[in-house]
């Protein structure tokens, strides 16, 4: 049930008195989720039967089945059910999306954790295999660009996007492999277990999500990453553009370890560029 659609009563379909009621819980759904169907009938100057008929309206089966509906929709977040937009015009929207992403890489620049940055450096370059889980939108791009940095560096290494395919993978991990994870919320259950199988198979995980999460609690190395969001919903998350960062540092200690394995993996791509697509080397390094 979609209260919040029925209450904003997009279609027209609420008389005059029943749009008083919408108007009013909207507007303090705290009082209307603890009032009294009479204290909620006084408030709004109708009588108790027309909340009754108004909350059937909605498709709730009365008052009580009203408010325990009523109950669940901040659980959502009252950003999503009124929307704050800031920016509208072109020029508005590039200066919001800009100076939140710089905003993201200065506060992850001020909260990272060198020595789990180093430690994470140490174990990607010395694996066997790594293995990339990433799954639901964000992560999915993070496990994919860690693919993506680090073959071109000499690496082997494999991005799965799929939780299934990571349980399995997990459970099949063999000595000398190291997973990289990436959770956003670090409340993913699907990670979570996964997490659980190496940790009995003593395979070494690394993790960037949030710290003091269910993810977190159960990675060797955690990367933390811990930054406010705005009540903008329609723009993109800024946490991404740190993510990346924490990606490209990560590829640059492991290129930076062992330079002449990473010189020639890049030099052999960058060959083969050159050769079928380029003509010449002025184009960008390896993509």
């Amino acid at each position: 049930m979609d209260l919040f659609h029925a209450l904003s009563d997009e279609e027209g379909t609420l008389s005059a008195r029943e749009k008083t009621l919408a108007r009013l819980v909207l507007e303090d759904i705290d009082f209307a989720v603890n009032a009294s169907i009479n204290e909620l009938a006084a408030r709004a100057g109708v009588s108790p039967p027309t909340v009754t008929r108004f909350c059937r309206r909605l498709g709730c089966q009365g008052y009580p089945d009203f408010k325990v509906q009523l109950a669940k929709m901040p659980y959502v977040g009252l950003r999503y059910l009124k929307p704050d937009v800031p920016t509208q015009t072109p020029a508005e929207v590039a200066e919001d999306i800009v100076s939140t992403a710089q905003n993201a890489l200065s506060q992850l620049h001020r909260q990272l954790d060198l020595e789990a940055i180093g430690k994470a450096a140490d174990l990607l370059r010395g694996a066997d295999f790594v293995h990339a889980f990433g799954a639901s939108g964000n992560s999915a791009m993070i496990a994919n660009e860690l693919h993506n940095r680090l073959f071109r560096l000499g690496c082997r290494i494999h991005a799965s996007n799929d939780h299934n395919m990571n349980m399995m993978l997990a459970a099949a991990a063999e000595p000398g492999t190291v997973v990289f994870s990436s959770s956003f919320s670090g409340r993913d259950p699907a990670l979570v277990r996964c997490l659980e199988l190496l940790r009995q198979r003593a395979i070494p995980s690394i993790v960037v999500t949030q710290s003091k999460s269910p993810v977190a609690a159960l990675a060797d190395i955690v990367i933390p990453v811990d930054l406010p969001e705005g009540k903008n919903i329609f723009r993109p998350t800024s946490t991404r553009y740190a993510y990346l960062a924490v990606i490209d540092m990560l590829a640059n200690l492991v290129a930076y370890a062992d330079r002449d394995r990473a010189a020639r993996s890049l030099r052999s791509i960058k060959e083969e560029l050159v050769r079928h697509r380029d003509g010449d080397d002025r184009q960008v390094l390896g993509d």
